[in-house]
């Protein structure tokens, strides 16, 4: 039994003590900046060109604008979530991601030039308030509140994305269908609203009592590498690029998976029930990657569940293509988002520790943000070129498979970890009352 398993062997149930927090994790996840900007833009191509003229390129930028304001804003927040606590960051960002993305609604109807660029304004604004509200800091709570059952409780804290992936398009698209686009912004900012609510009620880091021993030194302080011994490791360069390699090969093939069906003959409803197929493997993937994490070395997880989009893109590139092998393309490559999703929180605390959790993960969050936002820009440039999303959808194939294959490289997980300097929290800001536990 190694040094961590005994921390761990006499503590409390976890869930019996995190289970509040983590439900109001699931919902922050579900309605922050991380899954719903993504899960609605896709259904906006075609109203907006029949609008304004736009192209695929030109309506798919603001992801882009959005995703690289986000990627590099995102160690910023997770030092804040370090600094004063997950609860003060999270909820305001959330607060703040609602307003914003509720402001798309305004944009101007007037088909002018200066309309596009205020449109893209509305984004810059979304990526700066709204990566706050994304796992980088919900993540950092489940963390401190979950050891023994961490790769499971990460899991169903991600769940959040999947559910966002199987409501969100529906809402998206009847909302569109009945109102218009701008409608549709506002009615999907209610979400954020709504997981405020409730994360203001339920949600808030473990005090030291409540936390699990094995990620505490004998002091009773988190344990962990620091940023700059981070950045020394050459395991942390390996899960950077296998991030950017899944993120760069997976956003473009999901914000235009609805454009690759509709190119098939598959009609809007089925597409958006296709969408909600993606979220449901999505939900699998969070679920089975978690409690597989929590059972066996994360090489033998990660590298089989990352090569299933490779299969996804394969059923994308044929020319007949049926509403069931699109279903099924839907799921595969939702199943792999979710097991990508979970593996960046877990290796991030298994490999480098809690002390220095945020400031690492938002690092590592940076190439998922960065290649996520960049890959649709680059999906629809392909479009827009040349007809056809198959050349790319040709090298995804590859990207998969390289990107699983990477992690096979990290090693077995770290037994300890060394007490290193930690940014305090401040407790009046980080820690409701009791009562609200």
């Amino acid at each position: 039994m190694t040094a961590i398993e005994q921390n761990t062997s006499g503590d409390k149930g976890e869930f019996s003590l995190g289970w509040k927090v983590l439900l109001a994790g699931v919902l922050g996840v579900m309605c922050g900046a991380s899954p719903l900007p993504f899960n609605v833009i896709g259904f906006t191509a075609e109203p907006l060109s029949q609008e304004f003229g736009w192209t695929q390129t030109q309506v798919l930028i603001p992801i882009t604008i959005f995703g690289v304001i986000a990627s590099f804003l995102a160690p910023v927040f997770g030092w804040l979530a370090d600094r004063y606590g997950v609860r003060p960051v999270a909820l305001w960002s959330l607060f703040a991601f609602g307003l914003a993305f509720a402001a798309i609604s305004l944009t101007p109807t007037a088909n002018e030039p200066s309309t596009l660029y205020i449109y893209y304004g509305f984004w810059v604004v979304v990526g700066f308030v709204g990566i706050g509200s994304t796992p980088v800091t919900w993540s950092r709570a489940v963390n401190l509140w979950f050891f023994k059952n961490r790769g499971l409780a990460l899991g169903i804290l991600l769940m959040g994305t999947s559910l966002a992936a199987m409501v969100v398009p529906q809402v998206a698209v009847w909302a569109i269908e009945n109102y218009g686009w701008r409608s549709m912004f506002a009615l999907v900012a209610l979400f954020p609203m709504a997981a405020l609510v409730v994360g203001y009620l339920l949600f808030r880091e473990p005090r030291p009592e409540e936390r699990p021993k094995a990620i505490e030194s004998a002091s009773g302080k988190l344990t962990g590498v620091t940023l700059g011994a981070a950045l020394k490791d050459y395991r942390f360069y390996l899960i950077w690029l296998s991030i950017a390699l899944i993120a760069g090969a997976f956003g473009g093939a999901f914000i235009n998976m609805p454009k690759m069906l509709g190119l098939r003959g598959i009609e809007p409803e089925a597409q958006a029930t296709v969408m909600g197929i993606l979220g449901i493997g999505i939900f699998a993937g969070r679920l089975i990657t978690g409690a597989l994490l929590d059972r066996f070395w994360q090489g033998m997880v990660a590298f089989p569940l990352l090569c299933l989009p490779a299969i996804s893109s394969w059923i994308l590139l044929q020319v007949d293509v049926t509403f069931v092998l699109a279903a099924m393309a839907g799921f595969l490559l939702g199943f792999a988002a979710g097991a990508e999703s979970d593996l960046i929180a877990y290796l991030t605390g298994r490999y480098f520790g809690m002390a220095n959790y945020g400031k690492i993960y938002g690092m590592l969050y940076m190439p998922f943000g960065l290649f996520s936002a960049a890959s649709p820009l680059i999906y629809a440039q392909v479009f827009d070129r040349t007809g056809s999303f198959n050349p790319i959808l040709e090298i995804a194939i590859f990207m998969f498979v390289a990107g699983g294959a990477l992690l096979l490289f990290l090693g077995k997980y770290p037994e300890s970890f060394p007490e290193t300097e930690e940014d305090t929290p401040a407790s009046p800001l980080n820690t409701p009352e009791p009562e609200t536990a």
